[in-house]
């Protein structure tokens, strides 16, 4: 038996007085205006129009794979049982069971889309030799199946590969039964009984996608409005929880919360509504779709007063399913930044929108990240074949959010990073290899000093050594940790390889106001003064290193000669920050910082970008702005309190005071292993 995309989950009916989702009171009971509808339908209507439904024929074809599949691992199932002796009868019983979870199981995947599924065998079927040896060697035999790959280290242990050119995600969980019926029941407490920790979390998957489609009061707008927010994560760069961000799950979560809080309110609404509650959330208050269950099985849950752990994390979203955990403990200091300014950006639009302002479709512009920042880390990713590479690519990945919090660690939290969610690749290179980017900026508010540094290279040289503790490495695998300037960055990160002329903000400013002649003349001349920029810079001294203040609390020893040459001598990287560069007679200050990483006998990048732009963080507002106060066609509603709903909404989400959870720390406290010195390690 293969589990249908979703259960059977009926949409419910708009929610009345007196009901209740999750662990407070709605926020509103308001229910659409014709405004509103009208808006609905136009954001349907985009949605549509991006391609974010599969069509009939795909959806076969899922089904199909899904079919075949769940063949294989009955068949696998049956070949163990014979080989280990059971009788004929036990043979005949043998089975296993594939359930699917993620965003198939919840009704929101889209064309091209990954399946998540959860294969569930009996009690003598082990992960570690069963399902990531014998069964990976039989998938690897299958025609259809490419790009097989096994992380049996990860958080949650998973098999990936294509088959029949569609992505799956192939989990492993043995329950303690000798048979496990065709008809298993997984969202019984009795399947958590007597198993591991790692099975108990590839038994959440599909446990937790159930009891979100089951406390939401509306499936049908839920699911509209996740499609929404993922698309828009996506497009915006925040959309990855191996980087640090959040993932499926995480969006799925955040968005039934949103509907708990308006049960009556349709996709239009609620996307508006999720912008709103998100940019003034307390965090690390945890958001919640129901009460943290416990249970005898003595399972760990996320509890904050007891696990001192748990008092480390970010942005808490708690999963509904016992063991309740923190779905995104991944999320570090400088993801929740970004996310919150990607918050505020998608208020501001949605603010617009109501206006009638904005179109949806300027909700959905993408994010430029390769313009967004003066400096970036590249990490280079080599092997010596494209099979190589994927398990490599696949490990390195899977690390990059440990060298966030490194360097957050090692500079108190003044330097941050965004992690680009995606990989870049340069096509007309012969050699497989793909790279990924973080952009470097100062913490805002924090004015630093004329010729201030960072040294991080005893954080890149401790990173890279943890990379090369790979398991399954092979010679040829090496990874390259660099700096470049924006106007350093390869051609290939832009799209069709070609990228654009920036304007300072000045010009730019003034273009918009001009007619088109003006316009051009305005690009013409913005061009020019990038010319004579780039090229007066070419001659411009570098600072004198007696003028430069080091922070690096924790990696003082670095600059010693005795640690020089660590990692079997590699060079090690610092970096420079240079503040207030002076343009048109005025003093600019430069939030992302000029900074420049040095390693001794060559210069990994160089030169000072003056033209970059100045990231700000707009102030936030109260939860639900003056907008809804505007719709004169909806009457005013009072809440159970008996209090109106705009009054409710001004209190800033005071529902979550009562929950007694202890305050997030600055940084985290992480313990590593010392790296294994005879490992090989690049700059």
């Amino acid at each position: 038996m293969v589990s249908p995309p979703s259960p059977n989950v009926s949409s419910n009916p708009p929610t009345q007085q007196g009901n209740k989702y999750g662990i407070t009171k709605p926020i509103s009971l308001a229910g659409p205006t014709e405004t509103d509808i009208y808006r609905n339908i136009q954001l349907e209507k985009f949605l549509v129009d991006a391609g974010l439904y599969e069509s009939k024929e795909e959806a076969a074809k899922r089904e199909e794979v899904l079919s075949r599949l769940d063949q294989i691992v009955k068949s696998w199932v049956k070949q163990l049982t014979r080989q280990r002796g059971y009788t004929d009868q036990m043979v005949e019983d043998a089975n296993a069971v594939i359930f699917t979870f993620g965003s198939y199981r919840l009704g929101v995947h889209g064309p091209g889309a990954d399946i998540d599924t959860l294969c569930v065998g009996p009690s003598y079927i082990n992960r570690e030799e069963d399902f990531f040896i014998i069964l990976h060697d039989i998938l690897a035999d299958i025609e259809e199946v490419t790009e097989l790959q096994r992380v049996a280290d990860a958080h949650v242990p998973v098999m990936k590969f294509k088959f029949q050119s569609i992505s799956i995600d192939l989990l492993y969980a043995g329950i303690s039964l000798l048979v496990v019926p065709e008809d298993l029941d997984i969202s019984s407490m009795s399947v958590l009984c007597d198993v591991d920790e790692p099975t108990v979390r590839s038994l959440n998957g599909c446990r937790v996608a159930d009891q979100i489609l089951k406390l939401v009061p509306s499936v049908e707008n839920f699911r509209t409005t996740l499609i929404c927010l993922k698309y828009w994560a996506k497009r915006r760069g925040v959309y990855s929880n191996v980087t640090g961000f959040l993932g499926g799950v995480n969006w799925a979560l955040l968005v039934a919360r949103v509907c708990q809080l308006y049960p009556n309110a349709i996709p239009s609404m609620l996307v508006s509504r999720f912008f709103r509650v998100y940019t003034q959330w307390r965090w690390p208050n945890p958001v919640m779709l129901c009460p943290i269950e416990e249970n005898d099985l003595g399972f760990a849950i996320w509890d904050p007063r007891r696990n001192p752990r748990d008092r480390f994390h970010h942005m808490p979203i708690i999963t509904p399913a016992y063991p309740c955990m923190n779905s995104s403990y991944n999320v570090s200091i400088s993801t929740l930044r970004v996310m919150m300014d990607q918050f505020q950006f998608g208020n501001k639009i949605c603010e617009e929108i109501e206006l009638n302002k904005a179109q949806w479709s300027a909700l959905f512009e993408p994010y430029s990240f390769f313009e967004a920042y003066k400096n970036y880390l590249q990490v280079d990713i080599i092997a010596a074949d494209a099979d190589d590479l994927l398990a490599w690519k696949g490990w390195v990945e899977s690390r990059l959010r440990l060298l966030t919090l490194k360097i957050e660690r090692d500079t108190n939290g003044m330097l941050q990073c965004h992690p680009y969610p995606h990989e870049c690749a340069d096509t007309s290179k012969p050699c497989p290899h793909c790279a990924f980017f973080m952009g470097l900026q100062r913490k805002e508010g924090i004015r630093g000093q004329e010729g201030q540094q960072f040294d991080i290279r005893g954080t890149v040289d401790e990173f890279r050594q943890e990379i090369n503790m790979f398991m399954y490495w092979k010679p040829g695998m090496e990874v390259y940790v660099s700096h470049v300037r924006r106007r350093q960055l390869p051609a290939f990160v832009f799209p069709g390889g070609y990228k654009r002329t920036r304007m300072s903000k000045h010009l730019s400013h003034l273009a918009e106001k001009m007619g088109e002649d003006a316009t051009k003349c305005y690009l013409e001349s913005a061009e020019r003064c990038i010319k004579r920029k780039n090229d007066t810079e070419t001659d411009v001294k570098p600072i004198k290193r007696e003028k430069q203040a080091s922070i690096s609390p924790q990696r003082l020893e670095s600059a010693s000669p005795a640690n020089s040459n660590r990692s079997g001598g590699i060079s090690q990287t610092s970096i420079d920050l240079i503040e207030g560069t002076k343009i048109n007679n005025s003093i600019n200050k430069d939030v992302d910082g000029n900074l420049e990483i040095k390693s001794p006998g060559r210069q990994l990048g160089g030169g000072t970008d003056t033209l970059g732009s100045v990231t700000q963080r707009n102030e936030a507002g109260v939860v639900d702005s003056k907008l809804d106060k505007m719709q004169s066609e909806s009457p005013e509603v009072q809440n159970e309190n008996g209090m109106s709903e705009d009054k409710a909404r001004d209190l800033d989400l005071d529902c979550l005071k009562h929950a007694d959870y202890l305050p997030s720390a600055s940084t985290q406290n992480l313990n590593y292993e010392p790296p294994d010195p005879r490992l090989r390690s690049v700059v």
